[in-house]
């Protein structure tokens, strides 16, 4: 049996647990002999996260269900093998169903033929669907879901007590998950969301990657900042909103001024 170490009470994170790099973080929220996992990350880890919940004790068949942050192959990949493993439900938000369901590797970044990057993406039924205002209950314990796009359409984060299992939202170097055109990104979406976590009173962030931090609203209005400068520059290509450059430009052309140099 291995003694359970728990970061927080009644939560488990898997790379902690095993004591080496499993991958995205990887949850197990228990309570009252049940429990729900939060992400399951690449297929090739499914055995060693399944290894390590019979080691802490704890019955396979417990399993309320494991929870889709979101729709990246990092975080889901494996989620059709653990399915089955655990003869458990898969809970994800209405936008993620799509991609999961049809194993969309584009969408999922499974793959990025630019970069060489090419892994198997298995379709996984979605079993529950959950969205904003939601409870999931594990035991006594109740994780009210909020829906925080702008990562990706369906990127969800939960909130239990003082603590913010923050996803891809917002990590503790104030760095943010990808922002990219191909599997949904909103900078205007991801500037609401971030907003909303400032604002909250949760006293730690549980992010996706990365340690779990205090939250500190310098590290959250870092990134506000950051993101709604990119909503105005070129670099983000269809993610941004405007270019003011572009404007500035015309007008010059409309009333015939050439170029200053």
């Amino acid at each position: 049996m291995l003694r359970r170490k728990y970061i927080f009470p009644n939560v488990i994170e898997f790379n902690y647990q095993a004591g080496r790099r499993l991958g995205v973080n990887i949850y197990l929220v228990e309570d009252a002999g049940e429990y729900v996992l939060v992400d399951i990350g690449f297929e090739d880890s499914v055995d060693d996260i399944i290894e390590l919940i019979r080691q802490m004790d704890f019955s396979l068949t417990k399993c309320k269900g494991i929870i889709a942050t979101h729709a990246d192959a990092d975080h889901i990949q494996g989620l059709k093998r653990a399915r089955e493993r655990l003869k458990t439900k898969v809970l994800a938000h209405p936008l993620s169903v799509s991609p999961i369901e049809r194993g969309d590797a584009v969408m999922t970044y499974a793959s990025i033929p630019a970069q060489g990057i090419d892994i198997p993406m298995p379709p996984c039924k979605i079993d529950e669907t959950i969205n904003e205002g939601d409870t999931i209950t594990v035991g006594k314990l109740k994780l009210s879901v909020w829906h925080t796009p702008g990562h990706t359409p369906g990127q969800i984060a939960l909130k239990m007590g003082t603590l913010l299992f923050s996803g891809d939202n917002i990590y503790r170097d104030s760095c943010v998950g990808v922002i990219d055109a191909h599997h949904g990104s909103s900078l205007p979406d991801f500037v609401r969301s971030l907003k909303r976590i400032l604002a909250d009173d949760s006293e730690y962030l549980l992010p996706s990657h990365g340690p779990v931090f205090r939250r500190d609203a310098r590290i959250i209005q870092k990134a506000i900042d950051r993101l709604s400068e990119y909503q105005y520059m070129a670099d983000f290509g269809t993610c941004a909103v405007d270019w003011p450059l572009l404007h500035e430009w015309e007008a010059d052309v409309i009333a015939g001024r050439m170029p200053k140099f």
